[in-house]
């Protein structure tokens, strides 16, 4: 929410660092570039990016906003994973993996888990991502690794 501390976008979700830090410090949390940069360097979801120059700071992907992230289309390895709770696990096989603006897929089953588990008690979907692609479903790899299409259909589901 980078309203909350009275900083807006761009259209690609790129914030100005020093403006973040300033608004930031106005909410009465203090944090300087060191602190910055630590968040960013061990989030363990590797959540956050500086642009070249540290200047700017967006998120990765997730955002709940609408933003061109400008992410780059890649061919999908043969089968990606989708970490949830098991209550979910019902309306997804009956009507897929639904998205706010992207499905969020991991490239191995630990990871999947691991994001199942935040959630409740795991469960993890494997998908025949190789099949999508083949399909025409467009998948794209953020910079923190995480795999991402729009939404899956249960006919993709592996097992």
């Amino acid at each position: 929410a980078p309203s909350a501390a009275g900083v807006a976008l761009d259209e690609h979700g790129w914030a100005d660092v020093d403006e973040l830090l300033a608004g930031v410090n106005r909410t009465g949390r203090k944090i300087d570039m060191a602190v910055l940069e630590r968040i960013v360097r061990e989030n363990n979801k590797q959540r956050y990016a500086f642009n070249e120059g540290r200047t700017k700071i967006r998120a990765n992907q997730g955002h709940s906003i609408s933003v061109d992230v400008e992410l780059k289309e890649a061919e999908p390895p043969k089968y990606l994973y989708h970490g949830t709770a098991s209550r979910f696990l019902p309306a997804i096989q009956a009507e897929g993996i639904p998205s706010r603006q992207y499905v969020h897929l991991s490239g191995d089953w630990d990871t999947a888990a691991a994001v199942g588990k935040r959630h409740g008690i795991p469960v993890v979907v494997t998908i025949d991502a190789a099949a999508m692609a083949r399909d025409g479903v467009s998948f794209y790899r953020a910079e923190n690794g995480v795999w991402l299409c729009g939404h899956v259909e249960p006919k993709y589901f592996v097992g």
